[in-house]
């Protein structure tokens, strides 16, 4: 089976069709003032004694209404006044969650949408609200069960907007089922045991979407990995009997029209193009400086960017993106055999730099540098990059959200609005001048790692900005959201596909930045 393919259907419908297992009526809080609060067929003061008020991802079960069949079920969207995307996809969420026990449900929100169409603030069209709506059920709805010898009851696999104005949502609903595809295959992707998912298994399922979706796929095996010089992932690879791949990746919008939305119809040569990199670490031991047992249990996940990238990349067509993409995916094994790079090795990266590797536990800023550079040189408008790279991030932002930092103002704004409309938190950090010392080597152009205990998410970062020289570009730690240890709103326990929204998101609102650095984001010039 292809990884990402969903068999939860989502359909938009004027009325709630008699064959579903339950309806769910999305109500906002307080019930009592909700727009269109007369029409709810409900006691009021029943409702108060249960303490249900509305408020989002709360829930409680009403008898079936009088001529109805189906249990009915009110979910909170929270104050009238906060709804917004968010909002929204954690109420599809709750929704789908809560119906769980049936095969089919209808998520009315007949109610609710004059409200977020025109009232609380919130100012979200029909289509916004169904995209919303939608997405949050179906991201909900994930299960991974592939080695499972019998599958898992698994909620829902027909979800139902009911809605006012089908013709005015039909696009949300098909803009949340490319999103959630996206964000699936990302999931299965990383979800896969590495055992499964070496290089070569990801470069052919890579080489399978791109014919799908008409994508341009470059694959560097091993040889010609050393013939254009990507000396860190030669470095990162040499402990493991798997051989690396190098993934280029390309797409260019044309004439279509998927998702409701049209193709631009221009050539490469019209568009800005912009370079997404992923971290591809398909399983990391450690390499000779090994982690732990625990620390080893979940390196699967690992290759989250280049996951990201891929799901990215295979969404943009059906999603009418209007920009120019190629993605660069460096993939291996972190392993410790017999030819392992040692702790005091030096290499030298694809742009000529040397780096001293002083744990070979620091690998993914090594394969990085070599894809940046390979980036960069194509002269994009915009580089941006995913990697779960550092636990500092983790204990300085937790599970929850991904460290931001880049070279320039416009972009770092860009993505940091892009992911808050995507619902996936990013908090900007700063690049400070002034602990670039602290990769100073004694020997080397740097070495790969800072003063231990101290900044470690901004020393990484500072390495990798030593490949992008003058172009525009953003990183994204996503150490702690790329994976979630339990089920919690529209993620699911294990791969979040973390950041896929985020670059699509960025991608169909694109505004060029130019190509060169203009500006500092704020706090990097602290410690200069």
């Amino acid at each position: 089976m292809t990884p990402g393919e969903s068999s939860v259907v989502l359909e938009v419908h004027e009325a709630v069709p008699d064959d579903v297992g339950m309806v769910v009526r999305l109500v906002t809080s307080p019930v009592e003032e909700a727009p269109g609060a007369a029409g709810l067929d409900v006691d009021r003061e029943a409702l108060r004694r249960l303490g249900f008020t509305g408020a989002l991802a709360t829930a409680v079960a009403l008898a079936p209404a009088t001529g109805q069949h189906s249990p009915a079920l009110l979910v909170g969207a929270g104050p009238a006044g906060d709804l917004d995307a968010e909002t929204l996809r954690r109420a599809g969420a709750a929704a789908a969650r809560e119906a769980s026990h049936v095969r089919s449900v209808a998520i009315d929100l007949r109610v609710l949408v004059p409200a977020a169409g025109g009232g609380g603030g919130a100012h979200l069209d029909p289509a916004d609200v169904a995209a919303a709506v939608g997405e949050g059920a179906l991201l909900a709805s994930y299960h991974y069960d592939r080695y499972r010898s019998a599958p898992k009851d698994s909620g829902p696999d027909r979800v139902v907007l009911a809605v006012a104005d089908a013709g005015a949502c039909e696009h949300g609903a098909a803009r949340a089922r490319v999103l959630a595809d996206a964000v699936f295959l990302a999931r299965d992707l990383v979800n896969t045991p590495a055992g499964d998912l070496p290089p070569r298994r990801f470069a052919e399922i890579a080489r399978d979407l791109a014919g799908r979706e008409g994508l341009e796929l470059r694959e560097l095996d091993e040889d010609a990995i050393v013939a254009e010089r990507l000396g860190g992932l030669l470095a990162v690879a040499r402990g493991s009997a798997e051989p690396p791949r190098l993934l280029r990746l390309e797409y260019v919008p044309g004439d279509v029209a998927v998702a409701g939305e049209a193709g631009s119809g221009a050539t490469a040569g019209d568009v800005p193009l912009v370079a997404l990199v992923g971290k591809g670490i398909t399983f990391d031991s450690g390499g000779l400086s090994l982690k732990t047992g625990t620390g080893m249990m979940t390196m699967k996940t690992d290759m989250s960017g280049a996951a990201a990238v891929l799901a990215t990349l295979v969404a943009c067509r059906r999603l009418g993106v209007g920009v120019r993409v190629v993605g660069f995916m460096p993939l291996t094994e972190n392993m410790p055999g017999g030819r392992a790079t040692k702790p005091g090795d030096v290499l030298r990266a694809r742009n000529g730099k040397t780096i001293e590797v002083l744990n070979t536990d620091a690998e993914g800023r090594l394969v990085l540098a070599d894809a940046l550079s390979l980036a960069v040189e194509e002269s994009p408008d915009a580089v941006v990059d995913l990697a779960t790279l550092t636990g500092a991030c983790v204990v300085a932002l937790g599970t929850s959200i991904a460290g931001l930092m880049g070279n320039d103002d416009r972009l770092v704004a860009a993505v940091r609005d892009a992911s808050a409309r995507a619902g996936e938190p990013t908090w900007h950090l700063p690049l400070p001048a002034g602990y670039r010392g602290q990769i100073d080597s004694e020997i080397a152009d740097m070495k790969n790692i800072g003063v231990p205990g101290e900044a470690g998410a901004l020393t990484a970062g500072l390495l990798l900005e030593e490949f992008v020289g003058t172009t525009p570009w953003v990183h994204l730690d996503i150490a702690g959201p790329a994976r979630s240890a339990e089920d919690k709103g529209y993620r699911r326990k294990g791969g979040t596909g973390f950041g896929v929204r985020t670059l699509l998101e960025l991608l169909r609102r694109y505004e060029p930045v130019g190509g060169t650095v203009v500006g500092t984001p704020t706090g990097t010039e602290v410690l200069r």
